[in-house]
Order: C-alpha cells, then structure tokens, then sequence
C-alpha cells in the first residue's frame, strides 16, 4: 500500500513507469481491451472543489478496471459538520480500497493519509497536481518520443501546476524555464526541493518574469488559469497583474517550429491563452486531457498493485 500525494516522494524510475503504464492502458483501450486489475475495488473520490476531468477520468477508470466508485462531495460527509479527518479516514478505510481527494489545503490530505489505511491520491491541492502531471509527460512523451534534453517552458501563475510541472521536469532531466509576474512565483520551499532534483539530473531550470525568455527555443509551451478556485475575488486584479503573459501566436513562434501546446484545462480563452494558439495545430490539450484517463487508471494500479 503507497500513497500518491506529490512527485515529490516518487523516484525518475516510478515516474518513468507510470508513464509508460498509461501509455500501455491506452493502446489497450484503443483495442478494446480491459483487464480487471482491480476487479471490485470501491473507489471513494472526496471533493470538496468542483472538477470535470478529474471527477469523470477517475470514475470511468475504475469501472475500465473492474472496480466502481462512490461519488462524496463537501456536503455528502460529516467531515462538513465537524468530524475529524481522523476518524473519517479510520472509517472510510473500513468500507473502501482507496480514496481519491481534491481539495484545498495539502495537509489535509497529508493528515487524511496519516490516519489512513488505504491508498490515497491527491486529486489537486493549491500546492501540487500530481495526476494531472502524468498525463502531461505522457503527452509530451507521445509527441516527442522522449524526455530527457526537452526544453519545456510554463507562462502564467506560479500554482499548483506549475509547482509540480516544475518537479516532475526536474527530476526527469527536462529543461524548464517558468515565466511568472513577480509576486507569483512558485512557493520557495518547492523550488528548493527542484533545484535540488535538477543538480542530480542534470536539469537546466530557468525562473524570470519574461513570457520570451521562457518561451525562446521551447518544445513545449504550458500555460493554466491565471485565476484558479477560491481566487474569485482576486480575479480583476490578477488580470492586471498577468498583462502580457497570454500566450498567443507572437509568443509561440519564439519556440520551436515543431513546439507542441499544453494547458491543463479549464481554459479562459482571450486570457491566459488565445483561440487561435488553443484552437490551432500546434495544440494538444485534448490529448492531453483524453491521457488524464489513463494516467488515472495507472495511478490506481500503481497504488494499489504496485508495478505489474
């Protein structure tokens, strides 16, 4: 039994798999072919943020791999009444297999884990999205043929994706340059954890606030909202603030001619990204979104068999 609450604690080699897992889950799909690993697992997904293909990716993979799940929105438990998350992770391990969480804050779902004798697997927080970070190497992977040597370059806010975007390119050997205005850079202690990760493999990072430093010579350009849940009332002003970092057509000729586009989704176009960037041919996302199906359903081997 693992847990899968950030890259952090993950090695190159059990990224590297859960990339080549996905893929192979894929190509099976592509065929018709389901096996049950996880023949009558019960999946319990606690949500307290709301999520399309977090939610449905999680819900038709386990029923691809013969399991089922039980939907607990903020209001289904009596976690929104007060009961600790103690107590519910001791219970909800008694009727369930594993447990998907999306949430706010990291140490909840790093507590629920504590207490927690399932697997457990964060479904994003305001610090990382892990799940979402697989399937975009497994995109990038796909479109590229390899990883090792890419430059890849993330325009916008310092978030929870590009936290872990940041990781997951450090510890496998990836460039990265990350653009961001000042004042919305990637948490400190994070950035610290990358460096470190970067010195072993080799990685060259980049941190600026130049959209055309980051982008210059990239193969991949990723961008995400500049306004993520619970920053509602920030919305305006974060507008402002995100002045010329959109990523348009001018922006995305800095980088290589054959440079794929990537965005985690949801998208606000005429914001953080242009139809014509989003909608055009250098654009993957709905790849990228389709390989968040996969990537889920190795996450959920991966936590619950291990390597298979």
């Amino acid at each position: 039994m693992r847990h899968f609450l950030h890259l952090n604690d993950l090695s190159k080699e059990d990224i590297l798999y859960l990339i080549e897992l996905a893929s192979r889950l894929k190509k099976e799909a592509k065929k018709g072919f389901y096996f049950p690993y996880l023949k009558n697992k019960a999946l319990g997904l606690i949500f307290t943020k709301s999520s399309t293909r977090t939610r449905v990716s999680f819900e038709v993979g386990i029923h691809q791999l013969g399991g089922y799940s039980l939907y607990l929105g903020k209001n289904d438990l009596q976690l929104g009444r007060g009961e600790t998350i103690e107590d519910t992770a001791k219970v909800l391990s008694r009727y369930l297999d594993l447990i998907v969480i999306r949430t706010y804050e990291q140490k909840e779902v790093e507590e629920f884990a504590k207490y927690s004798s399932i697997p457990v697997i964060n479904g994003l927080t305001d610090d990382y999205h892990p799940t979402q970070i697989i399937a975009d190497f497994q995109t990038i992977l796909e479109e590229k043929g390899r990883l090792n040597g890419l430059k890849v370059a993330y325009v916008g806010d310092g978030n929870n994706v590009a936290a872990t975007l940041l990781v997951g390119a450090a510890k496998l050997g990836l460039d990265i340059a990350v653009a961001t205005p000042p004042g919305y850079e990637i948490k400190k202690e994070i950035v610290d954890f990358a460096l470190d990760e970067a010195k072993k493999s080799k990685s060259n990072v980049i941190f600026t606030n130049s959209p055309k430093e980051a982008v210059k010579d990239a193969d991949v350009v990723y961008t995400d909202t500049w306004v993520s849940m619970g920053q509602e009332e920030e919305k305006e002003k974060r507008i402002r603030d995100f002045e010329g970092y959109q990523v348009d057509s001018t922006l995305m000729r800095l980088a290589k001619d054959d440079a794929i586009f990537l965005h985690c989704l949801p998208a606000y176009r005429g914001f953080e990204v242009t139809s014509e960037v989003i909608d055009g041919p250098q654009s993957r996302v709905f790849d990228e979104a389709e390989n968040r199906l996969h990537a889920h359903k190795a996450i959920m081997i991966f936590v619950c068999l291990g390597k298979i």
